[in-house]
């Protein structure tokens, strides 16, 4: 696909240490994205958060995982730097079908997709809309839960500095992983973007399909891919008891709990989140 949409001025901080790269995926829309390694495809699904980006999400993991395959990771629209078109609506369908697109245009049939909270419920309403183009699905934990007390906090951002490291701080247990150079990052990401224009109808969106998008229990008791679920202990944004509503219901799914961990289990845990995710893709090679 060609657009004459300008590529951004635009390079992540070299605190992630990921080159950028852009892709015509629709019209009027350029989605931004990070690849490493080569093979089986999989394609990462970021959370949501102040300022959240493909690269702030999986700097620690995508160097690790790409021994096992073609790692992309892609800034869903409504976030980060993917260049939306006008007009363009938000939400879970939206966001999956977003994600169908960045398939296309890069040729590929069919996927991984490892998912963190808003991105594991990206990945299973995929799973449900597209089980076709799909290998399997990695998720932790995932998003579309009910509001809790910590998601209502989740849904009114604030874009500052403290509103940053006050978000970010709930998605760990240790919270000396929030370093100074992390929050300004981050913070400059919120920044740098549109994304205060966005925020509110991402939110909105978000929040609106948790009661008029839930996820099919009874269709995803029927998946057949290999699916392993991930979630901390001390997840205090989406109660761990997600997972086990989700594994008691997937016939195909594996679960591991992390303790002395929050809801940001692939940095808090991120040798350990790396291990684990190797190994099962390893355990299920692509025919």
């Amino acid at each position: 696909m060609t657009t004459t949409t300008a590529v951004p001025d635009y390079r992540t901080d070299a605190y992630f240490g990921l080159e950028d790269r852009w892709l015509p995926t629709a019209p009027d829309e350029l989605t931004h994205y990070h690849e490493l390694g080569e093979g089986q495809p999989i394609l990462f699904l970021h959370g949501s958060g102040t300022g959240v980006t493909a690269a702030a999400n999986w700097w620690l993991n995508l160097p690790e995982l790409s021994a096992h395959g073609r790692c992309i990771a892609i800034d869903s629209i409504g976030y980060g730097q993917t260049v939306v078109a006008p007009d363009t609506e938000y939400g879970i369908r939206a966001w999956v079908e977003h994600a169908v697109r960045v398939l296309d245009a890069l040729g590929i049939e069919k996927t991984w997709l490892v998912g963190n909270s808003l991105g594991g419920w990206v990945a299973f309403q995929f799973a449900i809309d597209h089980p076709e183009r799909l290998h399997g699905i990695v998720s932790m934990g995932t998003g579309g839960a009910k509001l809790t007390a910590a998601l209502k906090g989740h849904s009114d951002p604030d874009l500052s500095l403290q509103g940053v490291r006050s978000t970010l701080e709930r998605f760990v247990t240790d919270t000396s992983l929030i370093t100074d150079e992390l929050v300004r990052v981050r913070y400059e990401s919120a920044l740098n973007d549109t994304a205060s224009d966005r925020l509110a109808q991402v939110v909105a969106a978000r929040d609106r399909d948790r009661t008029e998008l839930p996820l099919d229990f009874e269709v995803l008791s029927r998946l057949e891919i290999p699916v392993l679920l991930i979630h901390g202990v001390q997840d205090h944004v989406i109660p761990v008891q997600r997972t086990f509503d989700l594994v008691t219901t997937i016939p195909t799914a594996d679960a591991a709990i992390f303790h002395r961990c929050g809801h940001w289990s692939q940095v808090e845990r991120a040798d350990d989140f790396n291990r684990l995710v190797g190994d099962f893709l390893d355990r299920h090679p692509v025919l």
